[in-house]
């Protein structure tokens, strides 16, 4: 009579858990993003106001803790979209403002696409095919993502331009190593849901785009 290896069936069983996050995870980035393309450019064509920063910060780190709430549940993606959705809106006018103001605004805007989608993909990929642990970026990570959101606030709030560029190049730095991190997390088991690993992820591009378009901005702007 034929016996199951215990071990053999709780690594597949583990293996085909972590497959399906992946898949469900990218899926469902795949339709945020493009859902947060499109309300960016219904609000580009709508010339929408910007609503300022109190407005983004309610608006984002609610929608984020009703996400975080029901993750579990369908409400999970309702929520997932209408955060990404909100945060499309609020890029929108960003767009706008770059494309009037500089001459070459629409060359940095596809720069600054095409240099997060190649970050993107190509730390994804390092991260899925290496299957290093990246587990030891967690603290500095949520350390310096604490300490660059507060700089960023002081650089607003005291019109600070050389803070703001040091701001965004940190921003840069983080955002890579939160993909390379959150990819880690879910080729290693370490985050299960799907809508939780999509957030975190969607959150790391809008953040290295928004970052390399304001370091784009200072640096190839031509007014």
């Amino acid at each position: 009579m034929n016996q199951i290896n215990p071990i053999y069936t709780r690594t597949s069983v583990g293996v085909m858990e972590t497959n399906k996050v992946l898949r469900n995870t990218y899926a469902l980035l795949s339709l945020t993003l493009l859902f947060s393309a499109l309300t960016a450019s219904l609000s580009m064509v709508l010339e929408l106001p910007h609503p300022g920063l109190l407005l983004t910060l309610v608006g984002y780190f609610g929608l984020l803790f009703l996400v975080t709430k029901f993750r579990n549940s369908a409400w999970g993606l309702v929520f997932t979209f209408a955060l990404t959705g909100f945060m499309g809106l609020t890029l929108g006018p960003i767009l706008n403002a770059y494309i009037s103001h500089y001459a070459n605004g629409m060359q940095l805007v596809v720069l600054a696409l095409g240099g997060t989608g190649l970050t993107f993909l190509g730390l994804s990929a390092y991260a899925l095919t290496t299957r290093k642990d990246f587990g030891f970026l967690r603290g500095m990570l949520t350390a310096g993502i604490l300490v660059a959101f507060l700089a960023g606030l002081a650089a607003i709030f005291f019109d600070l331009s050389g803070l703001s560029l040091a701001v965004s190049a940190m921003f840069v730095v983080l955002m890579a190593g939160l993909i390379l991190f959150q990819t880690s997390e879910i080729v290693h088991g370490g985050e299960t849901n799907y809508i939780m690993a999509t957030v975190t992820l969607y959150i790391s591009i809008y953040n290295l785009f928004t970052s390399l378009l304001h370091l784009l901005g200072i640096f190839g702007g031509e007014d």
